[in-house]
């Protein structure tokens, strides 16, 4: 049976028994993604029985291995051990045969619940910005000596790791909007960093987006965060904390900003990065941390894995860049932050993440891939959906739009075609910039030669 998940009055830590899982087993499928990986890795911290299943190899498949979790290839009944409950997430369709099994079925957002009601907790949603703003306080609570426990949507450098069960008496997670499955989440801080309608599958216009986020900012315990915007106050009912980043100021390396009265200095790049940096010394300040503290503990903060990650240098010397960006203001926020590092041409490839979002922004993101030198077109990385479902839907949309935006572009969908062209192209003194939520670094890794 589930553990209690009731916190002591003063909504404090909940009872050590609580926190002894040694009597629940846990079946995850699509147990290599992020989110479900981390999941079972603190399961298993907690003491979990632990198994998963999953048709595809990840970066974080490893790293259950190492922490005696063995996942099995493809999906099958057979994979579902006795008296498991199934944890599942929205991606794995109906009819896949584990759900059909064990004692239980869980969303991956019921377990993530359950274990933040195990601490206080601080939860982080928004279109954009969600895992680099809570690696960011991840990164600030471990510098402080606060420990805490996390599940992040990437992984985090200073740790290796995308998830933790640290001793803290706060856990920072990621609220997912993409399926509205950040309404089951009860944090005691809940922090927005922007609202654009990036998920068309999910909803039909940016209201009903709108009101989803005003309903999970509703749910906050303690603290409601936004960043200084009308549009976000908006979303907040009742009286919100705001931040901002003023006086950015790019460097090649980093940024430099002032918030409340501080000066903050940064090691990653970009003024969305500024942005994020306020909302999460915010978070921190407002979990206890001291403001001077953690501007300090900020200042060596390198990132998340695939949020502008330098893979190394080409065989010709050219800069090899990987970002998880996937929305058009995304693609622009990196490219801009790119430019920072002052290349002599920047050449943007792009690989356009669901059938869906192609097909309702590729206009936008043509005109974001405009600010590159030249950009590559790859296919769309179907994710969740299926080519069928979606007729005449591929990357040459974007290639068309990147096109009329006036960049010399370029449509290469196999990635074999993709390196031998960019081979061909880069020089030195160039930066060639990944983007894309599925596996278009896979293509920068195997042109890097010099990691």
């Amino acid at each position: 049976m589930p553990p209690s998940d009731r916190r002591t009055p003063a909504g404090g830590r909940a009872s050590e028994q609580a926190l002894d899982w040694s009597g629940r087993t846990l079946h995850f499928v699509g147990i290599g993604g992020a989110g479900m990986s981390g999941l079972a890795l603190v399961a298993r911290a907690l003491g979990a029985s632990v198994s998963g299943s999953d048709r595809a190899q990840s970066p974080y498949i490893e790293r259950l291995r190492a922490a005696g979790i063995r996942p099995l290839p493809g999906h099958s009944p057979d994979n579902v051990p006795p008296g498991a409950e199934v944890v599942f997430s929205t991606a794995i369709p109906p009819e896949n045969p584990e759900l059909a099994r064990g004692v239980a079925r869980l969303h991956r957002s019921e377990l993530l619940g359950q274990i933040m009601a195990l601490r206080h907790s601080i939860a982080v949603t928004g279109t954009h910005g969600k895992t680099t703003t809570a690696a960011m306080i991840v990164h600030v609570m471990c510098r402080l000596g606060m420990d805490p426990p996390y599940l992040l949507g990437g992984e985090l450098r200073l740790t290796g790791s995308n998830a933790a069960w640290g001793s803290g008496e706060w856990i920072v997670v990621e609220a997912d909007e993409s399926d509205r499955s950040l309404l089951a989440l009860q944090p005691d801080i809940a922090v927005l960093t922007n609202a654009e309608l990036d998920h068309h599958a999910t909803y039909a216009s940016r209201i009903e987006l709108e009101r989803t986020l005003s309903e999970f900012m509703a749910h906050a315990r303690q603290h409601a965060i936004v960043w200084d915007r009308p549009q976000l106050r908006a979303l907040c009912a009742g009286e919100a904390v705001t931040y901002d980043a003023d006086d950015v100021r790019l460097t090649p390396d980093g940024a430099r900003f002032r918030w409340r009265g501080h000066q903050v200095r940064l090691a990653v790049l970009g003024t969305h990065n500024a942005v994020n940096a306020a909302g999460a010394l915010t978070a921190c300040v407002l979990a206890g941390a001291d403001a001077a503290a953690a501007v300090d503990a900020i200042a060596d903060f390198s990132g998340a894995r695939r949020r502008l990650e330098r893979l190394g240098l080409s065989a010709c010397g050219a800069a090899l860049y990987d970002d998880y960006a996937h929305h058009p203001t995304e693609v622009a926020a990196a490219i801009s932050a790119a430019r920072s590092l002052a290349p002599r041409r920047l050449v943007a490839v792009f690989q356009p993440h669901l059938y869906s979002r192609t097909r309702a922004l590729a206009r936008e993101f043509g005109t974001a891939l405009a600010l590159a030198d030249a950009c590559v077109l790859l296919d769309v990385y179907p994710a969740r959906e299926r080519a069928e479902d979606f007729p005449g839907v591929d990357g040459r949309l974007v290639a068309a739009a990147a096109a009329d935006a006036g960049v010399p572009t370029a449509w290469l969908p196999d990635f074999t075609d993709a390196q031998r062209y960019l081979e061909s192209i880069l020089r030195d003194g160039d930066l060639c910039l990944m983007m894309g939520a599925g596996d278009v670094d896979a293509l920068g890794r195997s042109l890097a030669v010099d990691a």
